[in-house]
């Protein structure tokens, strides 16, 4: 393999044509932000969102098991545009602390926050959204991708949902694919760092056996560890067995196991293998570049 400059691999990530393929830039009935977090002063996630009719939106923050934390409310008029800054919007307590945020619209034209909370239907393309995540201190600012819907939910009402309700998002790749993620790093403390977020609607918690990459086509067979249930954010340097010389590649993993779909008698989960949705991204920082970079992480079925 010829090595690549990362904006080239970033363009490769962003072009990859496949059947399951990752959407973003559409409107539905709502979309995920994977990977959300505030440090109570210099940084934050901030979230824009379009509404091209008038309508109530819900969001909900979870934590990186998708536990429900907090939610709110809001509504729009048609072709509005809301600011969302997560720092703003989290409440006291939840600096520092990881997760993500999904936001949806409320079934019916004109609805407000005390209308019937039943998601809009599939196909309702009514909001849309975009988020960064920025740094005052560094004066940086980075791109978090959002996933686009439509959203696939139980029928819980859309302010009371838990860590089963969302079963599916349109645009995040299929459980069982093959993710492809990137890693550039130096092996040394505050040098070129890369962490890698991955975000699923099911369980994907443990240690997985995955091949690693250099980029003169070297691979060695290593445990990519994942610690909480739907969403991590992964320091790639402190995989144990790494090669020293591994320091600009990728990973590949390819998605399988069990995935919760639902709950049976007395709370035991139901689950399925290779169902749901997965997604994954790398951030990117290098003190060269002068910046922190996004890369969208490849995949295949």
């Amino acid at each position: 393999m010829k090595k690549l400059a990362l904006a080239v691999a970033a363009a490769a990530a962003l072009t990859s044509g496949v059947s399951h393929a990752y959407t973003m830039g559409t409107f539905t009935n709502g979309f995920v932000v994977p990977n959300v977090i505030h440090d109570g002063g210099n940084s934050s996630t901030a979230v824009g969102i379009i509404s091209r009719t008038a309508t109530a939106v819900h969001w909900t923050f979870f934590n990186q098991n998708s536990g429900h934390v907090t939610d709110g409310c809001f509504v729009t008029t048609a072709n509005d545009y809301t600011p969302f800054v997560w720092a703003t919007e989290s409440g006291v307590g939840l600096a520092n602390t990881r997760g993500y945020l999904v936001f949806g619209a409320v079934a019916g034209a004109a609805s407000t926050c005390a209308s019937p909370k039943v998601l809009a239907a599939g196909g309702s393309a009514v909001i849309a959204g975009h988020a960064f995540e920025y740094n005052l201190a560094a004066k940086d600012v980075y791109y978090t991708p959002v996933i686009d819907g439509d959203l696939t939910v139980t029928g819980t009402a859309i302010d009371a949902w838990g860590p089963l309700d969302i079963t599916d998002v349109a645009g995040a790749a299929s459980f069982g694919n093959t993710l492809y993620m990137r890693y550039y790093i130096d092996g040394a403390a505050g040098g070129d760092d890369t962490r890698i977020a991955v975000w699923s609607t099911g369980n994907h918690a443990g240690s997985k056996t995955v091949n690693m990459f250099d980029d003169k086509q070297g691979v060695k067979s290593v445990n990519f560890v994942l610690t909480n249930s739907e969403q991590d954010f992964v320091d790639p340097e402190g995989i144990v067995g790494r090669p020293a010389t591994f320091k600009d590649g990728f990973i590949t993993w390819a998605t399988n196991g069990l995935i919760e779909t639902g709950l049976a008698g007395a709370g035991t989960p139901i689950v399925a293998p290779n169902l749901g949705a997965i997604f994954s991204y790398s951030v990117i920082s290098a003190p060269a570049f002068g910046a922190v970079q996004t890369i969208l992480n490849a995949h295949n079925p």
